[in-house]
């Protein structure tokens, strides 16, 4: 049953085109989701990252800086759409400030970073099937960002998504295209080599790749990572974060046992009944920001060694097939995770980076914190926050969740929130202009608007 299941599905994607190298892949996850390997990390078989180097504490000359961003690409994994958040299309087509959307403000870095140091770093972003049509739309009205010989853009691989209970391809007649899924970001290392992006790079003499997602603007280019690989010949690094507790849900990188080798375990990675090792801060101190450094050279060598298949750690996504109807067919889309590939290279890294590096936006939360005048946007696309103080805790209810909601409780600008420490809200609240947040703030379910220019302290 299970050879007929895996058959059904490399038949559908040979069919649809896609690349034997990816089927490969696939067809490695498949064997591993039929044979019930979770992927999990025992508490018992690692060891706490503690000792890490600190960003800070690197100090290349500019000289040193320049020539490594010189063969440095920038790649952005921009496949996600916002559905979560109510936006159609690409995620990262979501206006964050002023009339600027992700992409625009990522052009904006880049560029910035060229005219600052004097050299070519190229942008990529590893779209979907869905992402690509509107993204490369927003990168257009950015003169001067391609790089000649190089596109802006490659296509991450699709797979179908496989029915939960014979893991065979799930059909969808009403919408065939909510049959297939994107891979996971781990699908980067396949993707640059499928269409031919790692072997063009190469052959061009960039050497290292920075990889981060698109909703996270704190994530820029900076030289003093690809400086420090090259002067050590280092072939990977992972940025970390130190933990809060507002970060114990986050990945976290650790030492196994067995061979003294960094491995990324996520949250869904955790062993049944270890949660709390998993969010001890003082026991795993830091937290895995999916900022990532990758030499393409190291990167080739192994996808050589390995016939392409990297054999990342499988992550089991169920789900519908139509995610938008729960009594849809349930499906698994097989996925992997880019910050998995740690353990593949052979004297990977972890360095330990500023807050500022991380500021993701997967929810109407974080979109409030970087519109408030907690932080500015420059013209060259840098989030600088104006105040050297914590963020506070923004927990929004349900009726902020999707952006468009979101906009219409908000119409004249978000409150506010330098004097803040936290803002809770529970119910339909419509915030007037010029609101002010102090210290700890909760608005009540019975609350249906603030006034403009109040300013708000204590429960409301």
């Amino acid at each position: 049953m299970t050879s007929d299941a895996l058959h059904a599905a490399t038949d559908t994607m040979r069919e649809a085109g896609v690349d034997e190298l990816a089927i490969r892949v696939f067809a490695d996850f498949h064997r591993q989701l039929s044979e019930h390997v979770t992927g999990t990390i025992p508490e018992d078989t690692i060891n706490p990252l503690t000792d890490v180097p600190a960003l800070a504490d690197a100090h290349p000359d500019d000289g040193a800086v320049a020539a490594a961003l010189a063969r440095t690409v920038v790649v952005k994994l921009n496949g996600g759409l916002g559905t979560g958040m109510g936006v159609q299309g690409p995620k990262s087509a979501l206006e964050v400030r002023d009339g600027r959307t992700f992409l625009d403000i990522i052009a904006a870095q880049v560029l910035g970073l060229r005219e600052r140091y004097g050299v070519d770093v190229p942008l990529l972003l590893m779209n979907s099937f869905r992402t690509r049509e509107a993204s490369l739309e927003i990168l257009g009205r950015h003169p001067g960002l391609a790089v000649e010989g190089l596109p802006l853009d490659f296509l991450q691989s699709k797979e179908p998504k496989l029915r939960a209970d014979d893991l065979t391809p799930v059909e969808w007649p009403d919408d065939p295209e909510l049959a297939w899924c994107p891979p996971g970001h781990g699908d980067v290392y396949v993707a640059l080599r499928t269409t031919g992006i790692l072997d063009t790079l190469r052959e061009r003499g960039y050497r290292h790749v920075f990889l981060s997602n698109a909703d996270n603007l704190g994530a820029t280019c900076d030289g003093a990572i690809p400086a420090w690989m090259a002067a050590e010949g280092i072939p990977y690094v992972a940025e970390l974060c130190e933990r809060t507790v507002n970060d114990r849900k986050g990945g976290h990188l650790a030492v196994r046992r067995s061979d003294g080798r960094l491995v990324l375990r996520d949250s869904a990675m955790v062993a049944p009944g270890e949660d709390h090792y998993f969010q001890d801060n003082e026991r795993h101190p830091y937290f895995h920001t999916n900022n990532l450094w990758v030499d393409l050279e190291a990167l080739a060598a192994r996808l050589d060694e390995r016939d392409g298949v990297l054999g990342l750690p499988i992550i089991v996504n169920r789900k519908t097939v139509d995610p938008t109807r729960p009594d849809s067919t349930p499906v698994i889309q097989i996925e992997s995770a880019m910050g998995t590939a740690v353990e593949v290279f052979d004297g990977a890294r972890a360095i330990v980076v500023d807050r500022s590096r991380f500021r993701p936006v997967k929810t109407t939360n974080e979109l409030l914190l970087l519109r408030s005048d907690l932080y500015r946007v420059t013209d060259a696309g840098m989030v600088e926050a104006v105040a050297d103080r914590p963020e506070p805790l923004v927990d929004l209810g349900g009726a902020y969740k999707l952006v468009g909601d979101f906009d219409a409780r908000f119409p004249r600008g978000v409150p506010s929130l330098r004097e803040c420490t936290s803002l809770r809200v529970e119910g339909d609240t419509v915030f007037g202009a010029g609101v002010a947040c102090v210290g700890d703030v909760r608005v009540t379910e019975g609350t249906r608007a603030v006034p403009d220019g109040a300013r708000i302290e204590g429960t409301l």
